[in-house]
């Protein structure tokens, strides 16, 4: 009998969770692995996106009410979850925006606040840690911030004379960024739902669409786990201040998701099981085999 396996996810806010890899945890935990959400920040500063909600009431109690959201999500994805503990910078808007308040996560020294995760690292022991590339998946200072830490922290962690009162020592094997809108999937997906009569959410998104900031070209790794996108969209709903029910997340019917890109999409960033098969297809590939007897 083999070790279990341990997977680490680390967001910005909560909900992060549910709209990026959401899947991928729900299908490892059927699996069972056993799987952490670390959550940066309370999503204090976030805005009310479902406009049933959008109510004096529930601005005064969002921070408790997202955490009560999380919660909820954590016990459809299955998954453990903590917090970090940093304030949530919000998204600045103006041109030039205005400086990010004080004391926010994006705001922080990296050396310094990669330590706190460092030590959820050590306290949990993950195999694969998945989190934001170096653009924070979009330009938002939180997950920018997020990013950052991850990469610190994954590197720290091994190390015995870094942080060394943050617990014993802990090499993670593998770290991924998430490759979740890319212009195939997004094309693939805009065409099934033309080819099927129906009106599709993306075509204006496409028609202003990058292709500079495209980064479908990085993708390393597809994850199968079609068959828990139900799950993921009950963990997103979940967090019903973030979330729209009638807006375009939930456009695309299930079984044209499940039928044109039944994957979730990742590039590895880091790895110490040396090199990957051009078709890999789990985040624990060569490390199956590595982990010891438990």
């Amino acid at each position: 009998m083999t070790e279990q396996l341990r997977l680490m996810a680390v967001h910005a806010h909560p909900d992060d969770e549910s709209s990026k890899g959401a899947a991928t945890m729900a299908r490892y935990v059927a699996e069972g692995v056993a799987v952490l959400v670390v959550t940066c920040t309370g999503g204090e500063r976030g805005s009310v996106l479902n406009p049933k909600l959008d109510r004096p009431d529930v601005w005064e109690n969002i921070t408790e009410i997202r955490r009560a959201e999380m919660t909820a999500a954590r016990a459809i994805l299955g998954v453990e979850q903590a917090w970090l503990g940093f304030v949530d910078s919000g998204l600045p808007e103006g041109d030039p925006p205005p400086p990010l308040p004080e004391g926010c996560f994006a705001r922080q020294d990296v050396a310094t606040a990669a330590e706190s995760l460092v030590r959820v690292i050590r306290e949990f022991r993950p195999h694969v840690i998945i989190t934001y590339d170096e653009s924070g998946g979009y330009p938002h200072p939180d997950h920018i911030m997020c990013h950052r830490v991850s990469v610190a922290a994954f590197d720290a962690a091994a190390d015995p004379d870094r942080y060394p009162v943050a617990g014993a020592p802990w090499q993670p094997l593998k770290l991924y960024y998430h490759m979740t809108f890319t212009k195939a999937r997004v094309v693939a997906l805009h065409e099934a739902m033309l080819a099927a009569g129906l009106d599709s959410p993306y075509a204006e998104w496409l028609a202003h669409w990058d292709d500079r900031r495209d980064r479908g070209h990085r993708v390393t790794t597809r994850v199968p786990c079609g068959q828990w996108f139900p799950v993921r969209d009950d963990a997103l709903r979940a967090h019903a201040t973030q979330v729209d029910p009638d807006g375009r997340w939930f456009h695309v019917p299930m079984e044209i998701q499940q039928r044109v890109w039944p994957t979730e999409d990742y590039h590895l960033a880091r790895s110490m099981v040396g090199e990957i098969d051009p078709a890999e297809d789990d985040l624990f590939a060569g490390i199956r085999a590595t982990v010891p007897a438990g």
